[in-house]
């Protein structure tokens, strides 16, 4: 049987299109909102009642599924109660969309975060001259370096760059290489720069840094153990004794995105419209 082309583009046809669309959107999403909750537990029992359920029924095991179906009849009302913390969680990250005028957080926002962290952690060890040598991957890859470290896969937070960095701990020699908006590895080895050009009283660490500036676009960040002075270094070019507004401006024009200041039409309109509740 064949289908003509008036078949196939039909209103029915796209609108069971859209209707699968809408419910693998539905789907994907939740699985976004509960995965790594206890939630994920949870699911996996009620498709074990189900299977039993199933099971109970095709071998005529009649009390084992009078019970069952007692137990179903009831599972909306106990869904709604066992995953009450992810339902809210749902709503209010579907209340925060940008559609809405909401406040979903941005890649913007996602690098401001960022910053800071390293801002809290460079303050932090700059004050007490803790040595640091901390390297941010750009568009080069990074992996010949990161198979000389060893592997963290962590969030950047301020308090663990201060860890790490502690004297006389196991990872606070060699450098940190962070991709992603994670700490991919410590204890990483660097090429070492042999620019005459250097400054005598710079020492291993501003070598590395600019080291592996030549060789690739990444953005290397350097407090000196001696001095408590920031270094920051890329494409060949250091910039040495940064105060915290320079090297925090040079980071925010380097990471944050420019992004799009018009607001569409829709967004206005329903802005308006969903702002009435809002605390002024």
């Amino acid at each position: 049987m064949q289908l003509s082309f008036s078949q196939i583009f039909s209103w029915q046809m796209l609108s069971n299109l859209f209707d699968v669309l809408i419910i693998w959107y539905l789907v994907y999403n939740l699985i976004l909102v509960v995965r790594g909750t206890k939630a994920v537990q949870l699911a996996k029992g009620l498709v074990f009642i189900f299977l039993a359920r199933f099971v109970a029924g095709y071998f005529g095991f009649h009390a084992f599924t009078y019970i069952l179906d007692q137990v179903l009849s009831w599972t909306v009302i106990g869904c709604v109660v066992i995953f009450q913390p992810e339902i809210r969680r749902g709503l209010e990250h579907l209340g925060r969309l940008p559609w809405f005028n909401g406040q979903e957080t941005t890649e913007s926002q996602v690098q401001i975060n960022f910053i800071h962290e390293l801002d809290k952690a460079i303050q932090y060890m700059s004050k007490r001259r803790i040595g640091a040598l901390i390297t941010i991957q750009q568009d080069t890859g990074l992996d010949e370096y990161v198979e000389t470290g060893i592997p963290l896969d962590s969030t950047v937070t301020g308090e663990l760059l201060i860890n790490i960095f502690i004297p006389n701990t196991p990872l606070h020699d060699g450098a940190v290489i962070i991709n992603n908006n994670r700490i991919a590895v410590a204890a990483a080895y660097l090429p070492l720069s042999d620019n005459n050009m250097i400054p005598k009283e710079l020492g291993t660490r501003h070598r590395a840094a600019i080291g592996i500036s030549e060789v690739t676009d990444a953005i290397t960040i350097v407090v000196s153990e001696e001095t408590g002075n920031v270094t920051i270094t890329k494409n060949g070019h250091f910039y040495v004794d940064m105060s915290q507004d320079e090297y925090m401006k040079y980071l925010t024009n380097a990471l944050v995105p420019k992004e799009e200041t018009k607001v569409s039409w829709y967004r206005r309109i329903i802005g308006k419209f969903w702002t009435w509740g809002a605390d002024r």
